[in-house]
């Protein structure tokens, strides 16, 4: 593996890299949203293994994370960003020639440990560089760049299922890899010197993930990103089907009433980013719990009363949004704030918990209810319900 000769990258280099590193990830889940109904048709499958083909997808995502970590902290950022994008690359290619739904699943399998370098590396190299306001500031220029991905690819979804099958959208994943393998080769820069580099042996990564899960400052942010997470991939499962199967709306149409959750994500990264460095993260998580709360109320009322309206469900997608948009960034920072000596093994374990409970979420929403109505209106409330208890034991923690 090649070394970076140049170590370290200015606070915009490393948002700009970072952002479409993690965009690629909602890029294989917002450009792929619209075609479910149309795979499900196509393999004469149900709408349980569609969403499965998600479930897989954030499986290997969740997992592999465990591994990129730890052997970024021994070879680098930037050589296991290569390694990691090469194989989304590869995957994304067996997604577009798949002939079997078996195929599939695999291809997104393949895509989901190649993608996984976005979340746990982007992290790593903010934590190697910068901490407290600014890791916050960097962290929500990440996710301001990221928000562009999932503003445009559903669209793109519809428009590739208009002129084309949906085999185009991996060819299109695949090229989009290959953009970030060009910017990690000739673009990044290493962000962690030799000197600061850890052995790759089996105990030392156990000992480091069992240093982070043993500790209260780790785990009670880590599990707060998990749950909002959870949330937001639960709903992204559920509303193809509804939309598209329940309501008749076009797969043109369902993009248009995404936008609502990418405005959403795009006005909360935006008032985080003029607030970080004024109020505390605890602030932030405050007004995330808040909105989160109103989301989880609103799916519990809004579906069953207005059942065939958009906005009713649009609008607690929007306040989730908002929500996870104040969350995240601040709930990282907090998380790997006190291990920076590990900051692969950090980034790589938040990482796990974010896209696990993406995982969970989605799982859940697929295979534990009769309809995806029903999933929307139960789980979501319960997921806020347990969200704000979690905050709630922190800050008794705290105060203890």
């Amino acid at each position: 593996m090649t070394e970076s000769t140049t170590v370290g990258m200015s606070a915009r280099r490393t948002a700009v890299i970072g952002g479409l590193m993690v965009a690629t990830g909602p890029l294989s889940l917002t450009l792929y949203s619209p075609a479910l109904p149309t795979i499900v048709g196509d393999f004469a499958t149900n709408d349980a293994a569609g969403k499965l083909t998600l479930t897989v997808y954030f499986a290997a995502f969740a997992l592999a994370q465990l591994i990129c970590g730890p052997l970024s902290d021994r070879y680098g950022r930037r050589s296991i960003g290569i390694a990691f994008f090469a194989i989304y690359v590869v995957g994304s290619l067996v997604g577009a020639l798949a002939p079997t739904l078996e195929i599939l699943f695999l291809g997104r399998f393949i895509q989901g440990f190649g993608v996984s370098a976005g979340v746990a590396l982007s992290r790593a190299m903010v934590r190697d560089q910068f901490v407290g306001s600014e890791a916050i500031r960097i962290l929500t220029l990440v996710n301001l760049i990221l928000t562009v991905t999932p503003a445009v690819a559903p669209t793109l979804g519809s428009v590739i299922l208009l002129w084309g099958s949906w085999h185009v959208m991996f060819v299109v994943m695949a090229g989009f890899g290959l953009a970030i393998l060009a910017l990690m080769g000739l673009g990044a820069r290493e962000t962690l010197p030799i000197e600061r580099r850890m052995p790759f042996r089996p105990r030392t990564v156990l000992d480091n993930y069992r240093t982070l899960v043993s500790a209260p400052d780790f785990v009670f942010p880590a599990l707060l990103l998990g749950l909002t997470f959870a949330g937001f991939h639960g709903f992204t499962a559920l509303l193809p089907f509804i939309f598209i199967n329940e309501m008749g709306l076009t797969p043109f149409q369902f993009a248009m009433a995404m936008l609502v959750q990418t405005a959403s994500f795009i006005t909360g990264n935006l008032i985080v980013g003029a607030l970080s460095r004024r109020v505390t993260a605890q602030f932030l998580v405050s007004i995330a719990l808040a909105l989160l709360a109103v989301s989880g109320a609103g799916f519990a009322l809004l579906p069953n009363l207005f059942p065939h309206s958009v906005i009713a469900i649009m609008a607690p997608v929007g306040l989730w949004m908002l929500g996870l948009a104040f969350v995240s960034p601040s709930a990282t920072t907090a998380a790997m704030a006190g291990f920076g000596a590990i900051a692969g093994a950090a980034g790589a374990l938040t990482g796990f918990f974010q896209v696990g409970g993406g995982f969970v979420g989605s799982l859940v929403a697929g295979t534990a209810f009769s309809d995806a109505r029903t999933a929307l209106v139960v789980q979501l409330p319960a997921t806020a319900v347990i969200t704000l208890f979690v905050a709630l034991l922190d800050r008794q923690r705290k105060r203890a």
